[in-house]
């Protein structure tokens, strides 16, 4: 009985010892712009507990006291799974889905090494599902990693721009179940991405640029497939994210109801308004156009995708002015390898918008569009301690978010200030 009455005693002083508290040179508050200085984040286990003037005795100090600290960022577009510099088409055909995975692995430390303590996984061709293996394997504590949302692989037309058989007709692979030229095959290919545990489900509403097949102008899955695939993921929870770049394919993917549009590259005034009205999000990715054209070459896309990626790169500006224009919802997403992933911001800023704009899209609008707000996107008690550090200021200079210097996840130092 004593020795039960003395540890009891200690409990207090054991949560204390626990206790982090980091020392904020400058905190950003994301949601108004403002800045807190010389603010200690007290920390317990994988919380914030509070926002105080001084540390906590006996707190474990972690000196940011010269540094911008925000929250922890999210890439809501998000490829995890491979080598994401080789963009030949045949690549995802060259690779086993457990060689994919290790590179996953260790795509996700280069993310978490950006300050990317969050992502959502925007689909992939692998049949064995690495990418939901990799987010559940994060959230036991198996490898390091963000957390994540994923969506499975991508309901495309036979030919479309998620057919991975790029290959002649005498060479042809046996058909994926991915591919839906039905409204009865997207019941079925939606249903198993649910079965198999995606949060998310990825429509492929038009062609794309990376792949010799299809138009990125032209819709490719119909109005009522779309209407369809959104009708079951709503019914069973799941979110829908809907790959769309040409007009048509954006305005029907938009009137199905989808959550999230993703690239959006013609966006036209009516549409925009449409999302505004039914608060569709937009993920422009506007850096990996950018890239595409710039290294395409080198990195194995053919000159029909090269031309496709001038093509689209040409028309990018037009649609995202709209977006601003009309008030879209936006949130930060890039499309591209992990080591480029903060150069979202800069584009997002010289495309128009306000650095503080660019943040919340990686923050509290990502945290929005999860349905992750009471865990994270902000600095505030009861969240996650999810926290990057920055030299400098961001809402001056944007570009500062490329150099993060210290990140922590959960209460866990990933990156230490070095």
């Amino acid at each position: 009985m004593r020795l039960a009455l003395l540890l009891l005693a200690l409990l207090p002083l054991a949560a204390q010892q626990q206790r982090v508290a980091i020392h904020a040179g400058r905190l950003l508050d994301v949601r108004t712009g403002n800045y807190r200085n010389d603010v200690y984040i007290v920390i317990q286990d994988d919380k914030v507990v509070a926002l105080d003037p001084t540390a906590p005795a006996g707190a474990r100090v972690i000196d940011l006291s010269k540094q911008t600290v925000l929250p922890g960022l999210c890439d809501c577009h998000a490829h995890v799974l491979g080598d994401q510099k080789d963009w030949s088409p045949t690549a995802g055909l060259l690779m086993s889905s457990a060689q994919a995975a290790l590179w996953g692995v260790r795509n996700l430390r280069e993310w978490m090494t950006r300050g990317f303590t969050m992502l959502r996984e925007a689909g992939e061709s692998d049949l064995g599902y690495a990418q939901i293996a990799l987010r559940d394997s994060v959230e036991k504590g198996l490898i390091p990693g963000p957390r994540m949302k994923v969506a499975g692989n991508f309901v495309s037309v036979t030919g479309g721009h998620g057919d991975a058989d790029i290959l002649s007709p005498d060479q042809a692979l046996p058909r994926r179940i991915n591919l839906a030229d039905t409204v009865g095959d997207v019941d079925r290919t939606v249903r198993r991405d649910i079965k198999y545990g995606a949060d998310w489900i990825k429509l492929m509403a038009t062609g794309g640029v990376m792949d010799p097949l299809s138009d990125f102008n032209v819709q490719e899955l119909s109005d009522e497939q779309m209407a369809e695939a959104v009708n079951v993921a709503h019914r069973a929870g799941k979110k829908v994210m809907a790959h769309a770049e040409g007009k048509a394919g954006i305005r029907a993917a938009v009137n199905a109801g989808v959550d999230s549009i993703e690239h959006g590259i013609v966006l036209d005034d009516e549409i925009a308004a449409t999302m505004v009205k039914k608060g569709t999000w937009l993920v422009p990715t506007l850096y990996t156009f950018e890239e595409g054209v710039e290294l395409g070459a080198s990195r194995g896309m053919t000159p029909v995708m090269l031309e496709k990626g001038r093509a689209a790169l040409k028309l990018r500006r037009a649609g995202f002015d709209i977006a601003i224009r009309q008030g879209v919802r936006m949130v930060y997403g890039v499309d591209a390898e992990p080591e480029v992933a903060p150069k979202e911001f800069d584009a997002l800023v010289r495309y128009g918008l306000k650095p503080l704009q660019a943040i919340q899209a990686a923050t509290i609008n990502a945290a929005e569009m999860l349905g992750m707000s009471a865990q994270t996107g902000t600095i505030e008690p009861g969240k996650f301690a999810d926290i990057i550090a920055v030299d400098g200021d961001p809402l001056q200079d944007v570009r500062t978010m490329e150099h993060v210097r210290f990140v922590m996840k959960g209460g866990e130092v990933f990156r230490a200030l070095n």
